[in-house]
């Protein structure tokens, strides 16, 4: 068995289950601890990781269960701005779905970039950024099986993409900047992230978003 510890986030794993969850139990009668549910199916591909239960317990809590699926996790227009619409009447709980949201993109690369600008709103949200928060949701309604597979026979090689829109933000226009490596077929970091500064041109927002590209590439 081995016990991985990084900080606050434990990570145990071997080949008998039952000292895995004799391990948990003794944690768990000296710390407050939580399972946060990333599920590792092992097969002849590789490791699939999902968090079906994970996104299943989120559903249940906003009580979408039964929401009716859609085919993307965002609309890009109209853009969500701070004064789209009438203010959402319940903001803490708008944080606690789009928190949750930010942990499902854990093995969820497709909706980074949405929670991302649904993201940008928790001071103050609106009903149709909540409408946007509902929209990924209802995705994900339809694609709980999914998530990031790890092939067991990749290269080392590490090749990158990296993207960025040109003043998307409707209320500063600042630009997003995006960007996937990976390490030989297997996705291993991925990003969306709003420019801290206006870029005066499409160039320059792309040549900010390679920079933060290459500084993850030199960080791995």
């Amino acid at each position: 068995m081995l016990l991985l510890v990084y900080v606050d986030d434990i990570l145990v794993t071997g080949s008998d289950d039952k000292a895995i969850l004799s391990c948990i139990h003794e944690l768990k009668q000296q710390f407050a601890i939580k399972d946060l549910g990333i599920e590792a199916q092992h097969s002849s591909k590789g490791i699939h990781l999902t968090q079906t239960k994970y996104l299943l317990d989120l559903l249940s809590k906003v009580n979408m269960i039964n929401a009716k699926p859609c085919a993307t996790p965002m609309v890009t227009t109209p853009p969500l701005s701070k004064q789209d619409s009438d203010s959402f009447d319940n903001p803490h709980f708008f944080r606690s779905v789009v928190g949750a949201l930010q942990y499902a993109t854990l093995t969820r690369s497709e909706i980074v970039f949405a929670v991302n600008k649904i993201s940008q709103f928790m001071h103050e949200p609106t009903v149709n950024q909540w409408g946007a928060a509902k929209r990924i949701l209802r995705y994900l309604c339809g694609t709980l099986h999914h998530g990031l597979l790890i092939k067991a026979n990749s290269s080392a090689t590490i090749h990158a993409h990296s993207d960025a829109d040109w003043a998307g933000s409707i209320d500063d226009r600042r630009s997003t900047s995006g960007f996937c490596v990976y390490l030989g077929s297997n996705l291993v970091s991925w990003c969306a992230k709003k420019q801290t500064t206006i870029s005066r041109s499409s160039t320059e927002a792309e040549y900010r978003s390679l920079a933060y590209t290459t500084t993850e590439i030199m960080w791995l």
